[in-house]
């Protein structure tokens, strides 16, 4: 007996392909989702993935927050709650917020779960089929995957060392304008911006929000890195400068843990109106327990010299990272991060970072290929390295395997430059990692 052929959703396999919603096919699997079963094989060193090191936060501090909640405040920790958010841990984000120089009502703050929810229902609240969001190229990978789902185009502004570009936002506003395109939001990770760890400038991000306004273009700010700086803190928030054209997004994912799921959004009061109305028919309401247990934390731990220990955590990751790629890719060029998570490498343009990877992972390292944050697929002679997560150790070691990968590469290229045209198969063509993956 044959067995049947599983499913394959999204394609004519699919027994209810033809039922899906036209929005559904901009739902596709991330390449760094899909990078996720490769990477997490004990033997494959993993500079893919963005996951916060929440083992240098300290089991007892956790703990002592469930307690507390449990102990005394059990039956409303376990209770619907209010679609706007607890009274109490919006009080404390305002606190968090402060050190950013952001100052405002704790009525416009919204609680939701985790702040890639809040970047959803912001979408859903402005986006219709064929408007257009203005996004750094490269941009975070997931956040385009929902301005796809909503059926809208992501048209990228030019970056350097410095952040976006004024004048190639400008620019491609004018186009875009000419073109009879319509563009509801401009959507950017001012501080140490996922993927490739550079800050906008103070000068800039005032410029940015001059263009936005005579544009009459929304700013969505999303920061969840801001905190984690390393030698110096990066310019305040551009919600510290403009209240009413700015959305400015948070969570504790990065300076508590992600597993509880929380995040913030600050909004003009009429967008916060909308916004708890999307929560509540969304969610009903973000957990109840998740914020109150942060909110003891917040109350009973010394939560800013916690956020201390993580960046001399990050700090000796991404400094081992740096030495590993002086040492062993001296040719290259990488940003240098001053917090955050990420180094942006950038390989001569000739080699291909996404064909790469299967043998990257013959090495036994894992990356996030460059296409995975350009919706226009750029990006391919680059890579994303995330320092986060393995031990310095690890980190070293993994640069030195994918040296051997990207030398081998330049080798080859060089090898078939003077016989030939160069015609290589793959392991990806051969079927060695799942289709899925890249």
């Amino acid at each position: 007996m044959t067995a049947a052929t599983p499913p394959n959703p999204g394609t004519n396999l699919d027994p209810w392909y033809s039922h899906y919603a036209a929005r559904t096919a901009g739902l596709s699997v991330s390449e760094v989702r899909a990078l996720f079963a490769v990477a997490s094989r004990p033997e494959v060193v993993s500079l893919a993935g963005g996951m916060p090191n929440v083992s240098a936060l300290p089991q007892e501090l956790v703990e002592t927050a469930v307690m507390r909640t449990v102990r005394d405040q059990g039956p409303v920790a376990l209770q619907y709650g209010s679609g706007q958010g607890t009274p109490r841990l919006r009080e404390q984000i305002l606190d968090v917020m402060s050190l950013e120089g952001i100052h405002a009502s704790v009525d416009d703050v919204v609680v939701t779960t985790g702040s890639q929810h809040a970047l959803e229902l912001v979408s859903k609240l402005f986006l219709d089929p064929g408007d257009v969001v203005i996004a750094e190229g490269p941009s975070y990978v997931t956040a385009m995957v929902v301005f796809r789902s909503f059926q809208a185009e992501v048209a990228h502004v030019a970056m350097d060392e410095h952040g976006l570009i004024p004048e190639s936002l400008r620019e491609t506003i004018a186009n875009l304008k000419r073109a009879g395109k319509r563009l509801k939001f401009l959507y950017t990770i001012p501080s140490f911006q996922n993927p490739m760890g550079v800050t906008l400038s103070w000068q800039r991000r005032m410029e940015v929000l001059e263009i936005a306004r005579a544009n009459d273009i929304l700013v969505i700010e999303d920061n969840p890195y801001g905190l984690l700086y390393f030698d110096q803190a990066p310019p305040h928030a551009m919600r510290s400068l403009e209240e009413d054209g700015v959305v400015y997004l948070g969570t504790f994912s990065k300076t508590l843990a992600p597993g509880l799921r929380v995040g913030w959004a600050l909004a003009p009061h009429a967008i916060r109106e909308k916004l708890i109305l999307a929560n509540e028919a969304a969610v009903l309401s973000p957990s109840s327990f998740a914020q109150i247990v942060i909110s003891e934390y917040l109350a009973s731990a010394d939560w800013r010299g916690q956020i201390d220990v993580f960046r001399s955590s990050y700090k000796e990751r991404r400094d081992a990272m740096l030495t590993a790629l002086k040492e062993h890719l001296p040719g290259l060029h990488w940003t240098v991060p001053n917090g955050g998570f990420y180094v942006w490498l950038t390989m001569p343009g000739h080699l291909d970072s996404k064909a790469m990877l299967p043998r990257a992972v013959k090495e036994l390292v894992a990356y996030t290929p460059g296409t995975a944050f350009f919706a226009d697929g750029g990006g391919r002679n680059a890579m994303r390295l995330s320092f986060c997560y393995p031990t310095p150790e690890f980190i070293r070691e993994g640069v030195r395997r994918l040296a051997t990968v990207i030398n081998g590469e330049l080798s080859l290229l060089n090898e078939f430059s003077q016989t030939g045209p160069l015609s290589i198969q793959t392991e990806e063509r051969q079927g060695v990692l799942p289709p899925n993956v890249g």
